[in-house]
């Protein structure tokens, strides 16, 4: 399984974008739970956010949604700061 994350805001317009490749890792499955929770609640189309929030694309096994500050969920929150934090 691959995380995409593409975020993209801020006072300055910072983009940041990395990804997690998921095969052979041995926690793999918690990433697995967290990306279909984060992925179900997220929008097919960007949805509007606030002056200088982030907004993201978050891709996982070919499947994009979107989503944007202040609106995130727990799990679009937590697997957007781990797929930044882990990824490359």
């Amino acid at each position: 399984m691959v995380f995409l994350v593409c975020g993209s805001g801020g006072f300055a317009g910072i983009a940041r974008r990395a990804v997690v490749y998921t095969s052979g890792r041995p926690d793999a499955p918690e990433w697995h739970a967290l990306a279909e929770r984060a992925v179900a609640a997220g929008r097919g189309v960007p949805s509007a956010g606030v002056p200088d929030g982030f907004s993201y694309e978050i891709t996982v096994d070919g499947r994009t949604v979107h989503a944007a500050d202040p609106r995130l969920t727990e799990e679009q929150r937590e697997l957007i700061s781990r797929v930044l934090k882990e990824g490359a």
